[in-house]
């Protein structure tokens, strides 16, 4: 790897990268379960019809994350497409509950309709708006996430022309190939592009074997030596400093 090339593109992870998404997770994941189980309750007591027992009774949370396992291990390909996934195991969920499928399948599309709504309730570190558009000014961005945020819903998405969403494309990270997709669109080599991500095993790992540098935004690790061409940063502010270290244009 030659440190020293010019960068021609910067590559992005989105979740936990741009902004913090443990807590939008959670908020998202309960937010429209119990949605889910509100509407569908109030729906049925309208149309005249009981049941022994409630949606989310039947089918409490966790039921719904083991469904999701057994569907991502039934169905390889899909393993990485969150939104599928969700959908189907939803859709399975209420067929058993007793609905028809047509009206299963009509819950389960609102009740996804219900999760990406909340899904993009993301808000980015206050530093990634002007990061973005002085980084836009010398580089070609992308966007590469194993997530199920469509970044072109969100303000950022302005500063993304490429954005990969590596789940549905059948290929999520650590896989090479949304990289190589990637960097494909934005017609740059490995050797001339910087990934930005936290991951280890899905970030650093896939970006070092194509021979692209990376930034690992990692807090709270301790200092030993990594490989060359990865480069450890606490957080993303910290990427204009990284930049100008490397020789590189840099937002002021």
């Amino acid at each position: 790897m030659t440190e020293s090339l010019p960068l021609q593109a910067i590559t992005f992870d989105l979740d936990d990268t741009l902004w913090d998404n443990h807590g939008v997770m959670v908020a998202t994941e309960t937010g429209h379960y119990a949605w889910l189980d509100e509407a569908l309750h109030e729906w049925l007591s309208q149309d005249g019809r009981s049941f022994s027992q409630r949606f989310v009774e039947q089918f409490p949370l966790d039921c719904f994350e083991r469904r999701r396992r057994a569907l991502a291990s039934a169905h390889p390909l899909r393993r990485g497409d969150f939104t599928w996934l969700r959908e189907q195991a939803l859709r399975e969920m209420l067929r058993e509950y007793g609905l028809d499928p047509a009206t299963a399948e009509r819950w389960a599309r609102a009740a996804m309709a219900r999760f990406m709504e909340l899904r993009h309730r993301v808000a980015p570190h206050p530093e990634v708006e002007a990061l973005l558009t002085e980084l836009g000014r010398h580089y070609r961005l992308a966007s590469i996430t194993n997530g199920n945020v469509d970044v072109q819903r969100l303000a950022l998405g302005r500063h993304f022309p490429v954005a990969i969403a590596a789940g549905e494309i059948f290929a999520p990270k650590p896989d090479p190939r949304p990289f190589l997709a990637a960097l494909a669109r934005l017609g740059a080599s490995p050797a001339r592009a910087l990934h930005v991500g936290d991951s280890w095993r899905e970030d650093v790992e896939p970006a070092r074997r194509l021979g692209m540098r990376v930034a690992w935004i990692s807090p709270h690790v301790d200092d030993l030596p990594l490989p060359p061409g990865i480069h450890r940063l606490d957080h993303v502010r910290e990427l204009p400093a990284l930049l100008r270290r490397l020789g590189q244009k840099a937002p002021p």
